[in-house]
């Protein structure tokens, strides 16, 4: 089996060694091996600062736009490659369509929001001139240029073109050259994305490396962004390498979070809340097979519909059909690999401490179209905690078809359980009682970067709790590493330098003028 190449300064290369095998979620069977032993990345560093800065740099925000949207078009000609790699990782078409269509879906409106409001220029002016003396000949506006760096993109396996393309619209637009580093499970997917943009892009706006990339933080500093996004431990480890704490390289972590939905008292059965919080639960566990760093890990529900919710929510799950992506009524695949697998398994047995399991077996799982022993196949499981008190439900994150259903008595109370996940990205109150949602949002809204209002009145057009959009922010406090992407041109902002210049206000029309 061949290894994975990496796109490095124009051209595609394979690193040495035996490298890391990455196996097919469904049959075991060998895909490719990850390596990325002797790759040069200085070469590589010094090739985006040179050649795809240089080439970005001529480029007004405009004609950036026009080149992020024949990228976008060129992978939406042939997203069915990506779809049909995406199942070899485990993923229906549905959930194929989250990543790759949601992937172009949002590069295509970052393009469309660059048009609109983005001026034909290298650089953003942010105000209008701001009077510094008195007699009008001193004054300070602030500026927007692009640094002299790059962005490095470090992403996690679950959304292997969405990952990529949710960083890389907006650093395009900005003018930085990008390095990307899929995470090793599903890498054969971001680098077949990058095999159909490369020739869309400027010369060294983009580059993959497949495998480890051992001191390229050593080449990194103040003028370069580092986007990350997987696990807490790993986002604290990256933040604490002297490229951000002595050189003060730019560095987003977007990391797992305990997110929670709370059902309102009011949403009783037959209420319409009720069954929309029942179907989010459904399809929050077992879209991508529950593989979401948005994904709803804790659901609070009143103590006296808890028994209902349960009931109506294993009445759901049995519906589901776990099974080979392509087989005939499939709902949900298998998780991305065996290790996965274990590891939420484990991550299962801790919350087993303080949980009984209301639906499904970890040990056991009917498949349908595979071989349950050979693929990563898991049942959808949900757990219920009474004891509310007891930490493993606020601490243990299954990444996986698994959530923890968790009673309170009152919404007094509430708040304060909602806080112990320490920060998450996403929440969702579904509720048609407008005082208790303001109380709850209210209460919430400091723990997250996203909170969701469902009731019958938005259900028709919402997008769901687990999506993000490209025009809102995502991110969160805390557990979930404390960063911020998208928002629209929020996050194009973000990544360009802010400086204050001041002068004379026609020398400052001047230096700011197109020409």
């Amino acid at each position: 089996m061949s290894t994975l190449e990496s796109y490095l300064e124009g051209a595609w290369r394979a690193g040495g060694g035996e490298g890391v095998p990455v196996a097919d979620a469904v049959t075991g069977e060998l895909v490719t091996r990850v390596s990325g032993e002797g790759l040069d990345l200085a070469a590589a560093v010094a090739y985006a600062r040179r050649t795809g800065l240089a080439a970005l740099g001529e480029l007004t925000f405009l004609q950036r736009a026009a080149v992020l949207k024949s990228a976008a078009l060129a992978l939406q000609e042939r997203r069915q490659e990506l779809y049909e790699l995406s199942a070899r990782a485990g993923a229906t078409r549905r959930d194929a369509a989250v990543d790759v269509d949601g992937g172009i879906g949002t590069a295509l409106v970052y393009a469309s929001l660059a048009r609109k409001g983005l001026p034909d220029h290298t650089l953003i002016v942010e105000d209008d001139p701001i009077p510094l003396g008195r007699g009008g000949t001193f004054a300070g506006r602030h500026v927007l240029t692009t640094p002299r760096g790059l962005s490095l993109q470090i992403n996690a396996f679950n959304f292997p073109v969405w990952g990529m393309l949710e960083k890389l619209a907006p650093a395009l637009l900005a003018g930085l050259p990008t390095i990307v580093k899929p995470a090793t499970p599903t890498a054969y997917i971001a680098a077949h994305a990058v095999r159909i943009i490369a020739d869309a892009l400027p010369p060294g706006a983009i580059q993959l490396v497949a495998g480890s990339v051992p001191g390229l933080f050593d080449l990194l500093g103040g003028q370069d962004h580092i986007g990350f996004t997987g696990s807490a431990a790993t986002a604290a480890r990256l933040r604490s390498d002297p490229a951000v704490t002595r050189r003060s390289a730019r560095f987003n972590a977007e990391a797992d979070s305990l997110n929670c939905s709370v059902l309102g008292p009011d949403a009783v059965p037959g209420e319409p809340e009720f069954d929309l919080f029942a179907d989010a639960l459904v399809t929050e566990m077992t879209v991508k097979a529950g593989q979401k760093c948005t994904a709803i890990r804790r659901a609070f529900v009143p103590a006296n519909l808890a028994d209902a919710v349960c009931e109506a929510v294993a009445a759901r799950l049995a519906r589901v059909v776990v099974g080979a992506p392509d087989a005939d009524g499939v709902t949900m695949g298998p998780l991305v690999g065996l290790a996965q697998r274990e590891d939420v398994r484990a991550a299962v047995a801790r919350l087993a401490r303080a949980a009984s399991v209301v639906c499904g077996d970890p040990d056991k799982v009917e498949v349908v179209g595979a071989d349950a022993g050979r693929g990563a196949f898991l049942s959808p499981l949900l757990l219920r905690a009474d004891d509310v008190d007891r930490p493993e439900p606020h601490d243990v994150e299954a990444f996986g078809p698994v959530c923890t259903l968790l009673p309170y008595r009152d919404a007094a109370g509430l708040n304060e359980l909602i806080a112990r996940g320490e920060g998450s990205l996403a929440g969702s109150v579904v509720s048609y009682d407008a005082d208790f949602v303001r109380n709850v949002v209210l209460g919430a809204a400091a723990h997250h970067g996203r909170l969701l209002v469902l009731d019958r009145d938005s259900a028709g057009e919402s997008t769901g709790h687990g999506t993000p959009m490209p025009q809102l922010v995502h991110g969160g406090p805390g557990r979930a590493g404390g960063g911020e992407e998208e928002g629209g041109l929020r996050a194009v902002h973000a990544l360009l330098r802010r400086t204050a210049l001041q002068g004379g206000p026609a020398m400052l029309d001047t230096i700011t003028s197109k020409e």
